[in-house]
């Protein structure tokens, strides 16, 4: 593999073989230091999700206000990472990977300083909507430095090692959340994001070298960009993948979203039950992510994979609503149920990803973006459904996960059949 070459920026430049991973020369693609670094960035996302759920009530009284309107704070995040990556993205493209990564780690760092200081449910929003379109930065072009340096099985198998770091933000978060209520309130939780920002912003600029060299930037331009964009939405195998990944992440959100409420109102369970639930059903998750990358992915074919998962994630969502509506089960009905959807997953998530990244080897930053907005668009618009009537329900839970199993089954189905 060549060596390090500094571009005309500045930027120190590690570029992979041409056509290959580095993998295939037997060198290891990333230093420890950086593995650890874009794991931690890919888990910002969970955390910034995940860490103030157990505070959700406190919050909606603190600032006199209602849960509908509180679950927008999780709206806002996710619509500020759905957006954001699509400014992230392409512009990684453009000047490369660094530079970007290390101006939206410092804008996360004030963003969630705001939240903690934020005096009213709409500042808060606001400050949420923030803090998620500077946190997109580090999930939109992790994933990016990986496309840059892997392909094919070796890069999927790098994306599960990156969601066993990553797997572990949902476990702790929640159960972290937890522990901080007893020594601080919500603004706490995110004052604690912001010391993460602040420590993931010297990280990255001490453990992250530039990935894309010049020579291989898109530099001519927003025109250039949307060109790019909307020839990966014409590739229909691309396409495919893009909403089956946008509609499995819904169902995900949907559980991540509306849990919190459900679970605590519904069930009466306190935020300490909560974090232990959640963190339950989020070891499924890392688990089978971790089969997924080393094992699954070795032994079967990808189309086989995608499409036995989602079936599993369509099952767990009809089991949620017939044990909300038919059996009435209570939590021990539901929460097994929750667990097999979030396993399902661990093989959804690196396959559909992993698949749609090889189809887009010059422009990982922008496929990388259209992955990421599409996800986190769908899970804004889901997450809140759960609580649209005013009230917190199970069934409506329940009816939203099952329908985006669906949706990205069907999705996927076309591209199973023509791999076949």
């Amino acid at each position: 593999m060549p060596g390090p070459t500094v571009d005309a920026d500045g930027d120190q430049t590690v570029p992979a073989a041409p056509g290959r991973s580095d993998t295939a020369n037997g060198k290891a693609p990333f230093a420890a230091a950086t593995v650890g670094v874009l794991g931690s960035l890919a888990a910002l996302g969970p955390l910034t999700t995940d860490l103030y759920l157990p505070a959700l009530p406190e919050l909606t009284a603190d600032l006199h206000s209602t849960a509908p309107a509180a679950q927008l704070t999780l709206t806002g995040s996710l619509l500020g990472m759905a957006l954001g990556q699509l400014l992230f993205g392409p512009l990684s493209d453009r000047i490369g990977r660094r530079r970007p990564l290390l101006a939206g780690l410092a804008l996360y760092t004030a963003a969630s300083l705001m939240c903690a200081l934020a005096g009213s449910m709409p500042m808060l929003v606001a400050g949420r909507a923030l803090q998620g379109v500077a946190g997109s930065a580090g999930l939109v072009i992790a994933r990016a430095i990986v496309r840059d340096r892997l392909e094919g099985v070796p890069m999927i198998r790098f994306l599960a090692t990156m969601g066993l770091i990553s797997g572990l933000a949902p476990i702790l978060a929640p159960v972290a959340g937890a522990q901080l209520l007893h020594v601080t309130d919500w603004r706490g939780t995110f004052l604690v994001l912001a010391v993460l920002g602040a420590l993931l912003t010297v990280g990255s600029a001490l453990g992250i070298r530039e990935t894309l060299p010049a020579e291989l930037r898109h530099g001519d331009g927003l025109g250039t960009t949307v060109r790019a964009i909307g020839g990966l939405l014409r590739d229909r195998p691309f396409l495919g993948y893009l909403l089956t990944s946008t509609f499995a992440f819904g169902a995900l959100f949907a559980y991540v979203g509306g849990s919190s409420v459900v679970l605590q109102d519904v069930y009466r369970i306190s935020p300490q039950t909560y974090s232990l639930v959640f963190a339950v059903n989020s070891i499924a998750l890392l688990a089978v992510t971790q089969l997924n990358g080393r094992v699954l992915v070795q032994r079967f074919p990808g189309p086989v994979l995608l499409v036995s998962a989602l079936s599993v994630a369509v099952a767990a969502g009809v089991a949620v609503v017939l044990c909300t509506t038919v059996w009435d089960t209570g939590l021990a009905g539901v929460w097994p149920a929750f667990a097999v959807l979030m396993g399902s997953m661990g093989v959804i998530m690196p396959n559909a990803n992993g698949q749609a990244l090889t189809m887009a080897p010059h422009a990982a930053g922008s496929a990388s973006a259209l992955l990421g907005t599409g996800s986190f668009l769908c899970g804004s618009l889901v997450a809140p459904l759960s609580s649209a009537g005013g009230h917190p329900s199970a069934t409506a839970l329940g009816v939203i996960v099952l329908g985006c199993s669906l949706l990205a089954l069907v999705s996927f189905l076309p591209l199973y059949r023509t791999r076949s």
